[in-house]
């Protein structure tokens, strides 16, 4: 097959997203900010890769989800401010972790990163619009990959509680129906929803933990977004409550989520990983 790893829909879905970005929207995109990223996390995953000695061949297909994801959220004026995101991002991989798990989403972490230690990064929630187009080309392509990759679950409880908060306060304010359905129908909410709180490698393993982490930062964007009116809201809600991954991990035991190169089912773990699972715990 052409595609034999999940990751390759992730990379060529993303890699879409910023042509068609480019060609239709005015986006302040450099593509040689672009290529920074992705050669800045390539080049720190294969140095971590090599000091740690965990990747006999380093994990490119990961680094560049990571650097795409970059790509279409964060916006710098210099070159540099790219490099510490990119660095900082494939770095909290190997450096933040619990047991063998990283908790924190590697392009979020990144943002953060960016934001917080550079002051000429920013991230612009609006830069996708609001035409309904956009909306369809998300839901099908997120849709295909988190079939594929059984996470669905998240991105349902995720959307799900954030639009209730929202049609709650809506009723409350006794604002019309177009302005609840104008703070819904944002291209970055979607991406956010579909491709960056469903990564399967840091959120909770078990059904049940990543439902209440999900409603969690919910909750908190809600918060962070009409209380205390920080337009990014949603990449500070999810890189706040990361670690409690950990402890939704611990109160409900679930196999951790291994990559599958094969066409078929490709949203379990793999069994091998359930079987040592089931042998440790029973």
């Amino acid at each position: 097959m052409l595609f034999k790893d999940i990751r390759d829909y992730q990379i060529s879905f993303l890699g879409l997203f910023l042509v068609v970005g480019i060609g239709t929207r005015d986006w302040t995109l450099r593509p040689e900010l672009i290529g920074v990223l992705i050669a800045t996390c390539i080049v720190t995953q294969w140095i971590f890769s090599r000091v740690t000695g965990k990747e006999q061949i380093p994990n490119l297909r990961s680094a560049l989800i990571t650097s795409l994801g970059l790509g279409l959220l964060l916006r710098a004026d210099h070159w540099t401010t790219m490099v510490i995101a990119a660095a900082s991002a494939i770095a909290s991989k190997f450096l933040l972790k619990f047991g063998n798990k990283h908790f924190f989403n590697p392009g979020n972490f990144g943002i953060i990163s960016a934001l917080v230690l550079t002051s000429d990064a920013w991230v612009s929630p609006g830069q996708w619009g609001e035409e309904w187009w956009y909306a369809l080309l998300f839901a099908g392509t997120g849709g295909m990959t988190l079939q594929r990759i059984g996470r669905w679950d998240t991105t349902a409880a995720f959307l799900g509680a954030y639009s209730l908060l929202e049609a709650i306060r809506n009723l409350w304010l006794g604002w019309t129906w177009d302005v609840y359905w104008h703070r819904l129908m944002s291209g970055s909410l979607l991406l956010f929803a579909l491709f960056m709180i469903t990564d399967p490698r840091s959120i909770p393993n078990s059904r049940i933990g990543r439902v209440v982490w999900a409603f969690c930062i919910a909750g908190l964007t809600f918060i962070l977004r009409n209380y205390f009116f920080v337009s990014t809201a949603v990449f500070w809600a999810l890189f706040a409550l990361a670690p409690l991954t950990i402890l939704l991990d611990v109160l409900w035991l679930a196999p951790r989520f291994s990559w599958q190169h094969t066409d078929e089912g490709a949203g379990e773990a793999v069994l091998e990983q359930g079987e040592n699972f089931l042998t440790q715990h029973s």
